[in-house]
């Protein structure tokens, strides 16, 4: 479960972020100043912290300059004012990893969150190759065979199923497996890894009704059985 850290001096904001993040099993610090945040960070170390730049006894700028300034890398995601490009820039410069701007979706910013903190962590090794019963799957040069005979894999069904793999035995939730294939652009719903996950049984199991090796966790997601 990872830690946040939200700092905005919106109370109604401050309170329906926090709960949505704790209901997506996040632990969740809140502030609604920057010395109180700075404090916070210093005691608790959180994975990432969501900060608003306009805030009392310390801005939010002054917080990141002071951040970085002492070495500290925690992932930063802004909230920024619709428009206001020049928060963005300075903030960016000042050390910042991201931004959302006012008003933003909750789900747009979860997405963020993710993306942020999937980065801060070590990479899992990326197999190069993949062999199990007759299947035979390439993924530095995209071609895939079973049994002898070539499989027609698309480029995204090579994407999902290496980081299954490279994630085995832990599920993989819906939710990451659209981040690290998908990304955020023209974001996609999570029908859509069921679908890719579907198309891969029927060319990869030897029953793709009851598949042995894509195996869904129900209520989360996917996990790959060797």
């Amino acid at each position: 479960m990872s830690r946040i850290l939200i700092i905005d001096d919106e109370s109604a904001l401050l309170r329906a972020l926090a709960d949505s993040f704790r209901f997506e099993s996040y632990e969740v610090l809140t502030a609604e100043d920057g010395e109180t945040g700075y404090r916070l960070i210093k005691d608790h170390k959180p994975e990432l912290l969501i900060l608003d730049l306009m805030l009392p006894r310390m801005s939010g700028y002054d917080l990141c300059r002071k951040l970085r300034t002492e070495g500290v890398e925690i992932p930063i995601l802004m909230l920024t004012a619709r428009g206001e490009e020049v928060d963005r820039v300075i903030g960016l410069d000042l050390g910042a990893d991201d931004y959302v701007t006012k008003p933003f979706s909750i789900r747009e910013l979860s997405a963020r969150v993710r993306a942020l903190l999937r980065r801060a962590r070590p990479l899992h090794n990326l197999p190069d190759e993949l062999r199990f019963a007759n299947v035979e799957v390439d993924f530095r040069s995209y071609q895939a065979s079973k049994g002898g005979q070539t499989l027609d894999l698309t480029r995204k069904e090579y994407q999902l199923l290496r980081l299954l793999v490279s994630r085995a035995p832990e599920a993989v939730t819906r939710d990451e497996l659209l981040d690290e294939v998908w990304g955020q652009e023209n974001y996609p719903t999570t029908r859509t890894v069921d679908t890719h996950v579907a198309n891969l049984r029927v060319k990869l199991e030897g029953d793709p009704h009851h598949p042995c090796h894509l195996v869904t966790v129900h209520g989360v997601g996917y996990r790959w059985d060797p």
